[in-house]
């Protein structure tokens, strides 16, 4: 492994949309650090149902800069909420297919809790928050956009 010390200077931006796949090995890297010992991460997929329906796919679409602008403020504030080392979050743009990665995010920490609160926090905060929009196509021929629900909100 290739840990980083506490002086490393971070070149990456916290924060990302990508049109193309998303390499995890390579964002996991950016969170190697010896003062880690957890790193909690977070995929989420494109699936083939919602709401009881079938999808074909999706398409996501975002007004990058404010996106991007958005994504960096609220890592920035899981850092200073949590206990953690450092952490990043990659959403995708454009057309995807079932089963593939749409978000991963990622914390380290000294410990797993931090981690796994902050990786939490950053997920919840980018759907609620950060303007990307999903476009779903369904089996039936139908599409449609759909809008994030308050948590609470949501069905079972």
């Amino acid at each position: 492994m290739n840990f980083r010390d506490e002086h490393d200077e971070r070149e990456m931006k916290r924060f990302a949309l990508s049109d193309t796949l998303i390499d995890i090995a390579s964002l996991r890297d950016t969170l190697l650090d010896a003062r880690a010992g957890a790193c909690a991460s977070f995929e989420g997929w494109v699936r083939d149902h919602n709401d009881g329906r079938t999808v074909r796919g999706l398409r996501y679409e975002a007004y990058a800069a404010l996106a991007e602008a958005e994504g960096e403020r609220i890592v920035d504030e899981a850092l200073a909420k949590f206990e953690i080392v450092d952490a990043r979050c990659v959403h995708r743009t454009g057309e995807l297919a079932i089963g593939e990665l749409a978000i991963w995010a990622g914390a380290s920490a000294a410990h797993r809790d931090a981690a796994f609160a902050a990786c939490r926090y950053i997920v919840d905060e980018v759907k609620s928050r950060v303007p990307i929009w999903k476009h779903e196509r369904y089996a039936d021929g139908a599409a449609g956009w759909l809008h994030p629900q308050p948590e609470q909100e949501k069905p079972a």
